[in-house]
């Protein structure tokens, strides 16, 4: 943001800060943490594609891709509120709107509220109420459960409270079908498996961050190691649930043979991780954000060919 001088981790602005228009709103953007979003969109639709075993109806598409927007968006500006405080710690966070002054704690509060609110009723309405009560659990886990209780507690925030972020699948299948199937749950296990194996690199490579904020991410609090063995036993078990799905009967060859080749390759990555981990290698040459770049792609991939997987049946 132009208008906000760069600043140190650690410092929030205290003093008032020139805020001109376009500068707020992309503040208040900031505040819903759209990247984030945008992966949390890439699993909904496709599920759509699967529970409709076809083309979905494009308005219902919309309408739950909006809803998803505001309820996630909302999620996140709570989040960005009861962090402030550690976010100024950390060079990753610290040109947030809150940290900088850009928004205010009380906008973001009553934007957070507003978002969420204003979500639940378009899920109810114009969604089904299902979807809507699946959005609002999934909004205060991720508000209560993660952020205020398991972040700043436990080395296994991420695994517990990535829940949150598993859910929009099941509400993507649900706004389709109004029920939960095995289908979904099946790909939220797949969300679930493959969260910490996802975040813990980024948590390696940005280790220092976390220690600062005394956050007690497990880079943090266990040797780079560890932390690879538990990438590589969440990668098998995720990998192995991404299977389930066609001896069930939900998808044919396309799907089994896109999640066997990127499983294949996502293995080979976690392992070789592994490896340089235990030879005791450090820094840049530890590569861990390799592992990490391809978890979104391999996500990317995957959820794609569970779109496409119904037309070739």
């Amino acid at each position: 943001m132009t208008a906000v001088e760069s600043r140190p981790a650690g410092v929030l602005s205290e003093s008032p800060v020139r805020r001109p228009f376009g500068a707020r709103v992309k503040g208040f953007v900031a505040l819903t943490k759209p990247r984030v979003i945008e992966l949390l969109l890439m699993t909904t639709v496709p599920v759509m594609f699967l529970a409709a075993q076809g083309v979905p109806d494009l308005g219902l598409v919309l309408a739950t891709c909006i809803g998803g927007y505001l309820s996630a968006g909302g999620a996140g500006a709570f989040n960005m509120y009861y962090d402030r405080d550690i976010d100024a710690l950390m060079d990753r966070t610290s040109q947030r709107p809150l940290v900088t002054g850009m928004v205010s704690p009380r906008e973001c509060l009553v934007f957070a509220t507003a978002l969420t609110v204003v979500s639940t009723v378009w899920f109810w309405f114009l969604v089904n109420p299902l979807s809507a009560m699946l959005s609002l659990g999934a909004s205060l886990f991720y508000t209560v459960v993660y952020t205020m209780i398991l972040k700043r507690r436990t080395a296994q925030n991420i695994v517990w409270g990535g829940i949150a972020g598993c859910l929009p699948v099941i509400i993507g299948w649900s706004a389709v079908r109004n029920e939960v199937s095995w289908a979904s749950l099946i790909l939220f296990l797949v969300i679930f498996f493959w969260t910490p194996p996802h975040y813990w690199p980024l948590s390696m490579k940005v280790k220092d961050d976390y220690e600062r904020a005394n956050v007690p991410m497990l880079p943090v609090v266990a040797g780079n190691k560890a932390v690879a063995r538990q990438i590589v036993l969440y990668s098998w078990v995720m990998v192995g649930v991404s299977l389930l799905l066609q001896p069930l009967g939900y998808t044919g060859w396309f799907y089994t043979a896109v999640a066997v080749l990127c499983g294949g390759f996502w293995l080979k990555e976690a392992h070789a991780l592994q490896a340089r981990a235990k030879a005791g290698i450090t820094g840049a040459k530890l590569k861990e954000m390799r592992l990490f770049h391809w978890s979104i792609t391999y996500v990317s991939l995957l959820f794609t060919a569970v779109a496409i997987d119904p037309f070739l049946r």
